[in-house]
C-alpha cells in the first residue's frame, strides 16, 4: 500500500512540476499589427542584406495585452500602468525586511469577454529579475496607491485597478512582469519588460 501511495504521489509531483506543453506567454501588445509573414522559399530584403529580421515588439509599461482565463467567455485586456521602484511602506508597521525592498505595480484589468471574471489578481502575478530569480507578491501595501482587495470582480465592459506589491533583494533589477488570469492557472500569460531605472 505504501509503495503505491509512493508511486502515485511522484507521479503527481512529476505532472504538477513539469513543465506545460499548452502554456503560452504573450508579449505582443494588443494594439501592435500582427508582424507579417515572410514566405520561406524567398529571404526577405534583411535576410538578404546579411542582416536578421528584426522580432515584434515585446509589450513594455503602458501596454495592454489580452488574456483568456479557463472558462468560456473570460477575457481581459490586462494593461500594466506603472511600476513604482521602490516603493514606500505604507506605514512603519509594513516596512521590508533587511536587504529587501518593495516594488509596487499598478494593473488595469478590463474584462473583453462576455462573462463575469471574479478573481485574485495578486495570485497571478509575479516580477521577474535580470538573472531570473521569479518573485510572488506579498501581502503588504504601499505608499504608492491602493491595492487591490482579496478578490476582485467585474462585468464585461468594467476595469478594475489597483496595485500589487512585491518584495525584492535590493540589489535585484527588475526586468519582467507577469500576470496569468485565472490566480495564475490559465494557460496564457502576458509579460512585460521593465525599462532599467
Amino acid at each position: 500500500m505504501r509503495r503505491t501511495f509512493a508511486l502515485v504521489l511522484v507521479a503527481l509531483l512529476a505532472v504538477t512540476v513539469g513543465c506545460a506543453d499548452d502554456q503560452k506567454v504573450t508579449t505582443q501588445p494588443a494594439t501592435s499589427p500582427p508582424p507579417t509573414t515572410v514566405p520561406t522559399a524567398q529571404p526577405s530584403t534583411s535576410e538578404a542584406a546579411g542582416q536578421t529580421p528584426s522580432r515584434p515588439a515585446s509589450a513594455a509599461v503602458g501596454d495592454a495585452l489580452d488574456l483568456k482565463g479557463l472558462e468560456d467567455g473570460e477575457a481581459l485586456a490586462v494593461t500594466v500602468v506603472k511600476v513604482v521602484d521602490p516603493a514606500r511602506a505604507e506605514n512603519e508597521y509594513s516596512t521590508p525586511d533587511v536587504g529587501l525592498r518593495f516594488v509596487a505595480v499598478q494593473f488595469r484589468l478590463k474584462n473583453t469577454g462576455t462573462a463575469v471574471c471574479s478573481d485574485s489578481p495578486s495570485n497571478g502575478a509575479r516580477l521577474v529579475d535580470a538573472q531570473g530569480q521569479q518573485f510572488d507578491p506579498t501581502y503588504e501595501d504601499t505608499s504608492a496607491g491602493p491595492g487591490f482587495p482579496g478578490d476582485v470582480t467585474a462585468a464585461p465592459g468594467d476595469t478594475v485597478l489597483g496595485f500589487i506589491t512585491f518584495e525584492v533583494p535590493t540589489d535585484s533589477r527588475v526586468v519582467k512582469i507577469q500576470f496569468t488570469m485565472s490566480s495564475g492557472f490559465a494557460g496564457q500569460t502576458g509579460q512585460w519588460d521593465v525599462p532599467a531605472r
